[in-house]
């Protein structure tokens, strides 16, 4: 009788499914990181914008990302897209 084994979907469910969260944690933790940098990135950007004498925020580029987030992930796209647009530059 062969052994099963612990790889692919031989492995039980309880197993899989371990080893997806742990995927998934790991996503997560790349999320977090990247939005960082997102936020990081997105301060420069502002502060130069505001030094040559223009606005910290630029509502048409804004609009271009809310698109971009629709049109990549669906309607749930566009609540992702202000909620990083809020962590990036705060409420207007």
């Amino acid at each position: 009788m062969a052994t099963p084994t612990t790889t692919g979907t031989d492995a039980a469910p309880e197993e899989r499914i371990g080893r997806d969260r742990e995927r998934i944690d790991d996503l997560d933790r790349r999320i977090i990181a990247l939005v960082r940098e997102r936020m990081e990135v997105s301060a420069r950007v502002q502060r130069t914008r505001i030094e040559a004498g223009g606005r910290r925020v630029n509502l048409s580029r804004e609009m271009e990302i809310l698109t971009r987030y629709r049109e990549g992930l669906g309607r749930p796209g566009t609540s992702l897209a202000m909620t990083l647009l809020e962590l990036c530059r705060g409420r207007v």
